[in-house]
């Protein structure tokens, strides 16, 4: 093969480490169509489970019972509730130390799905000389000094579906629970409004049945420490996805305005999608296209 056809080595200097972190209920599993195509543009990705995540989820001995008793499974403690939002920010904190020692001379981008905001203010604080950009994909970029409980009631997410969907109380199980392998039809169709409403219904078969009951409620009720010299300073995208049920498009402009009030020398790029929840499934091309542009 002469030099002229040979394919870009992904070693290469313009090549950007791309560090996936999932939201709640998912896994790294969730990025493999992105991932591919990211890869195969010639840069780096990194996706790996959160802790109480997929392949290191723990279920409630109720969920594998069909049917469900609905009030064992309202009740049941979660095996997962210790969990906290430092055992999550430290695994993520440690993996970008770990790629920036390695890989000196590549950007590190990172993204944060859905609850995963909340991860991305937290790590963002702790190293910002290591980040090149911070990506919140409709995620949680909850403002300084508050938590994911704390906007639950406001208006702007009125319309959220995840409150009608959950199956047990936060405070009794320790978690956000659902049951995504439910044979109620209208519930079924309920959760895939929520997270996955322009996702192929044979693909929404396969994620439901990858997809865990539970998510820690501890890292929801803790505040985030988002400081202008630390987090403010790191370039940040919000990627808006329009038709989100999960978290309404008000909730997200929310975001954006608090976060630029916090840091008007820092303003927030946002870009649109049209797609539900899960655009890393229902248009993975797109959502690529949309970050090699950044």
């Amino acid at each position: 093969m002469n030099r002229e056809t040979q394919p870009t080595a992904p070693t290469n200097q313009a090549a950007k480490i791309f560090v996936l972190v999932h939201g709640g209920s998912h896994g790294a599993w969730a990025f493999e169509r992105l991932a591919a195509l990211l890869t195969q543009e010639g840069h780096y990705v990194v996706a790996q489970d959160l802790p109480g995540h997929g392949l290191a989820a723990r279920f409630p001995r109720s969920y594998a019972a069909r049917p469900l008793n609905p009030h064992e499974f309202a009740t049941e403690p979660s095996p997962i509730a210790h969990l906290t939002l430092r055992n999550y920010s430290d695994q993520v904190t440690a993996t970008v130390r770990g790629l920036a020692d390695r890989l000196p001379r590549h950007q590190i981008i990172l993204l944060g799905h859905s609850m995963a905001g909340l991860v991305l203010n937290q790590v963002g604080e702790a190293i910002p000389e290591l980040i090149g950009r911070l990506v919140y994909l409709s995620a949680w970029m909850t403002a300084d000094g508050t938590s994911f409980s704390d906007y639950m009631a406001a208006p702007e997410f009125s319309t959220g579906l995840i409150p009608s969907i959950l199956l047990a109380d936060p405070a009794v199980a320790g978690a956000l629970r659902m049951d995504f392998r439910s044979g109620d039809p209208d519930y079924r169709a309920r959760v895939k409004a929520a997270f996955a409403a322009d996702v192929d219904d044979h693909d929404w078969d396969a994620i439901t049945n990858l997809l865990t009951p539970d998510t820690p409620a501890g890292p929801l009720g803790e505040p985030v420490t988002i400081t202008p010299g630390r987090w403010g300073r790191i370039p940040r995208t919000y990627i808006s996805c329009t038709e989100d049920q999960a978290v309404p498009p008000a909730a997200q402009h929310r975001f954006i305005n608090e976060a630029d009030k916090h840091t008007p020398g820092n303003p927030t790029d946002v870009r649109e999608m049209h797609t539900s929840h899960s655009p890393f499934v229902s248009k993975p091309r797109e959502l690529a296209e949309t970050l090699l542009q950044l």
